[in-house]
């Protein structure tokens, strides 16, 4: 038998154990035999080899074979610049592994949060002693103190409880205290048993005394911790399509390098020289800046996040969030407020909501005896933190004294004399009280267990008899609130004479009313539902709390809408196939109550395997599993526990559910930038492969050296893509469905950038550089010393003109589809202080002698910048064309 089902005494002999517990010899005996209490951390990679990890990832590896190229060419044909292309190519794939290591680093801290949960010292009772042990040395058949406010060092079965409740909503998910006793349990789960107290829960209040069962790893706590930390990274839709998107550019660089290797040996070019120019080749289409950029640009979008109170740890959930589907979401503290109110009272045979909780002053007097119950009948204690005073205990009587104080504001004097706790058999608490008329009981718990001791009932300001009709409509009532997802508690009282027995207190007691308790959802949420479903995101409930306070809630929230939404249970969802729970996942509206930490992670495996890019909010230690199994996990950042947090992509700072749906939107806008400035970044390719082409095929000066190329695309190129990384997102961007199959690189992106962009600006580059050669009486066939400063100019005016292009390139890759008029030109401060730079940088490029030195350039003449203005001019009016032509034509 599980020792939930056994009674005390068998639960101690089952352990080999006494109620005095454990003698010192026994206890080290064991601590030896199983170990320190405390979460293990699994064996991971080594630091070296994860900082390693960044240097070799597929774009980083092309990059590596670029730069390789660069140094062989340098090494057969020296002062090409090849070796200042190769020494540039080394310093970005330096800076994103270390940029990429710092992230993952900082991500390896759930072990420490798990470990940080834990009690440190724990009072338990060696050969009938009281000792302070550290937490560690906790072994299994050790007999434990606990009071109120105590954390649970480890999984105990309870063997003396005086008016225990304990919070288990970081394990179980539960949002209410839950009551303890000592009997043998009849649930078939361990966690679900009254007489367990598990590791990482608290207890709310009483006094108890229990037996070690289970420490560490064997804990349902070191389940958890477990879990989270077999569930392994996993590569964000972002990180996929940029491994796409870099093994096509492999694909497409190699191949034009091979293509023309063999055209220059069809030429008659010697080895050398063919092998240079294959080289020059697949540089030029290899997008040296794209990594940086990338990266770059998700640090941007995060700190936009951040200021929508929205923190990214990891960088590729940055993008990730713009892509979710579904989003299962915890209830407790997510889309609630975390705190109990009371919602609605019944009093008189009448149900007072919380909208009309002003008016309950008027109640004062004819319900007097109600709300000193309230008021009195507790177990909290009153602190002082930051110079207020608060009540410390069971929330749900938290607000019963604060909605108590609202009707009876002054202070009450009736000190407590006497009480009889409350247990988990009894389901009540009374305590007696002096007030200025004599003693005077008060009684609250569960309805069916005060209904029964009562014999009248208080309507107005008059007691009457309490009849088979008065207890049905209670019972009517209290059934109405339960099926609204509240917490129902029934409130008597009684005068008591002097010379009482204790054992005959709680008989012939005036049931006074009724009071629904509920943790409210958050203002802002059924807003954010909203938006949810606009944006084709699906979102699904899943919490351990009860099924009728899920449904209220959801339906409360527009979450659920129908009448007959899906409600699975943990015992439920245990019996379904994975095939089964795939389909049950088809329901337009899915609620999943009462599950476990291991039964969120298949709910989500169940998603994923379904194609859904998922995102997983929580707060509690049970959803650090599913978090990290997510394809982003969403921590609260107030009332989410660190182990939440650091298994987390992101947190969320504010704990509201609606920063959520801003986050989407700036993740789906940080997408569509990074397609924005991916086309920019490719449309410069052609003119700087063009000028390659021409040189072997036509017999012509280079139109442009590799150096210059660099200029272009480690230079500046870089600050203006940034600036398009920035941009704000589109009014429809949450209006459309989620992507799913919409590729980062696709054939209509690569057909703009290379087939009509790109070839605009070539042939605005070549036509500047003939400008210079005939000019001043180049013919053709002549060769040109690479010293010679007609040449000079000549490459100059090249790069100058794809520069000119680039700075007009950047306004047209705002949008793929809406003209450039229909926007503001000038909001995006970092895209306008780009193009200054990058107008700075071509112009010290070109008129300074240092830049004339390092990059091979020489002055241009005014003339030169004027003839290459009106190509800008006519590539801006073609793509103007071009989207009139989509927009008119429907095309997506």
């Amino acid at each position: 038998m599980k020792i939930h089902h056994l009674t005390v005494d068998e639960a101690l002999h089952s352990l080999h154990s006494s109620p005095d517990g454990l003698s010192e010899s026994e206890a080290l005996r064991r601590l030896a035999e199983f170990g320190p209490n405390r979460v293990e951390q699994l064996r991971r990679e080594s630091l070296v080899l994860r900082f390693l990890k960044g240097f070799t990832h597929f774009f980083a590896l092309i990059l590596w074979v670029a730069a390789g190229l660069a140094f062989i060419a340098e090494f057969s044909e020296p002062g090409k610049g090849m070796g200042m292309l190769g020494f540039a190519i080394l310093g970005v794939i330096l800076i994103n592994g270390l940029f990429s290591f710092w992230q993952e680093y900082r991500a390896e801290k759930a072990i420490a949060a798990l470990e940080r949960l834990l009690p440190h010292q724990v009072k338990a009772l060696r050969e009938g002693k009281v000792l302070a042990i550290p937490a560690q040395n906790v072994v299994p058949g050790d007999v434990i103190l606990l009071e109120e406010g105590d954390d649970v060092p480890a999984d105990c079965r309870l063997i003396e409880a005086y008016g225990v409740r304990v919070n288990n909503a970081t394990i179980t998910g539960e949002s209410l205290p839950q009551a303890r006793d000592v009997n043998p349990g009849s649930e078939e789960e361990l966690i679900r048993s009254k007489n367990i107290l598990l590791a990482g829960t608290s207890l709310v209040s009483g006094e108890a005394r229990a037996l070690v069962f289970a420490t560490a790893m064997h804990t349902e706590f070191g389940k958890v911790a477990h879990l989270t930390q077999i569930t392994g990274e996993m590569l964000s839709p972002l990180q996929k399509e940029i491994i796409r998107l870099s093994r096509m550019v492999a694909l497409l660089a190699s191949g034009l390098g091979v293509v023309f290797f063999f055209i220059g040996q069809a030429l008659g070019l010697s080895f050398w020289e063919n092998f240079i120019f294959a080289i020059g080749i697949i540089v030029a289409n290899v997008p040296e800046g794209l990594l940086p950029t990338v990266t770059l640009a998700l640090a941007m979008g995060s700190q936009r996040m951040a200021k929508r109170n929205a923190l990214i740890r990891h960088l590729p959930a940055v993008e990730t969030l713009g892509s979710a589907t579904v989003i299962c979401t915890d209830k407790t503290g997510t889309l609630t407020q975390n705190r109990m109110t009371v919602k609605r009272l019944f009093l008189s045979g009448q149900f007072y909501d919380n909208t009309a909780m002003e008016r309950l002053s008027d109640l004062k007097e004819t319900h007097r005896p109600f709300f000193e119950g309230a008021l009195l009948c507790h177990n909290l204690k009153e602190t002082e933190k930051e110079g207020r005073r608060e009540w410390m205990g069971d929330p749900m009587e938290v607000a019963l004294v604060k909605m108590a104080k609202q009707v009876i504001p002054g202070a009450l004097i009736a000190p407590r004399l006497d009480e009889i706790p409350f247990d988990a058999g009894r389901k009540r608490m009374s305590t007696l009280h002096q007030d200025s008329d004599g003693l005077i009981l008060h009684t609250k718990g569960a309805l069916e267990m005060v209904l029964s001791l009562c014999r009248q009932v208080q309507i107005g300001e008059t007691v009457q008899p309490l009849t088979a009709e008065v207890k049905a409509q209670f019972s009517q009532a209290q059934e109405a609130m339960a099926e609204q997802g509240l917490r129902v508690l029934a409130f008597a009282h009684r005068p008591v004479a002097e010379g009482y027995d204790k054992d005959q207190l709680e008989q012939n007691l005036i049931l006074a009313g009724l009071a629904g308790l509920e943790d409210p959802p958050r203002p802002e949420v059924p807003a954010a539902i909203r938006k949810c479903k606009e944006a084709g995101i699906k979102v699904i409930m899943v919490t351990g709390d009860h099924p009728h306070t899920a449904s209220a809630i959801a339906r409360e929230i527009g979450l659920i809408q129908s009448n007959s939404p899906v409600i699975i249970t943990g015992d439920h969802l245990r019996r379904l196939s994975n095939t089964q729970l795939q389909l049950a996942l088809d329901a337009p509206e899915i609620i999943f109550a009462r599950v476990a930490a291991d039964q969120k992670m298949r709910i989500v495996s169940a998603l994923k395997r379904k194609n859904e890019i998922v995102a997983v909010t929580g707060d509690g230690v049970n959803d650090a599993p599913a978090l990290r199994k997510a394809d982003i996990g969403i921590a609260m950042g107030i009332a989410g526990t660190d182990v939440a947090r650091e298994a987390a992509d992101m947190v969320l700072m504010d704990d509201n559910f609606a920063s959520i749906v801003s986050a989407i939107e700036e993740g789906r806008a940080v997408f569509d930038n990074i397609r924005k400035f991916l086309t920019y970044i490719l449309t410069s390719n052609i003119p700087e492969l063009i000028p390659y082409l021409a040189f072997v095929l036509f017999k012509i000066p280079l139109p442009l050296t590799i150096i210059q190329i660099l200029a272009v695309d480690l230079g500046t190129d870089m600050l203006p893509a940034l600036g398009l990384g920035t941009e704000k997102p589109d009014p429809r961007v949450m209006r459309r469905p989620p992507r799913r199959r919409d590729r980062l690189l696709n054939w209509p992106l690569l057909a703009r950038a290379y087939l009509f962009l790109g070839v605009m600006e070539a042939i605005a580059a070549m036509a500047a550089f003939f400008f210079v050669l005939y000019g001043t009486g180049w013919q053709y066939g002549q060769t040109l010393p690479h010293d010679d400063p007609l040449y000079l100019q000549a490459t100059t005016a090249c790069l100058s003109a794809i520069i000119v292009m680039q700075v007009v390139n950047v306004f047209l890759c705002r949008s793929e589809r809406d003209s450039l008029f229909s926007r503001a030109v000038f909001y995006n401060k970092l895209m306008l202080w780009g193009i200054v730079i990058e107008i700075v940088l071509i112009l010290l490029i070109d008129y300074t002698s240092w830049g004339n030195l390092i990059f091979g350039t020489a002055p241009i003449a005014v003339e030169v910048w004027l003839f290459v203005i009106p190509f800008a001019l006519g590539m801006l009016m073609l793509e103007e064309v071009r989207k009139w032509f989509i927009r008119t034509m429907g095309v997506k």
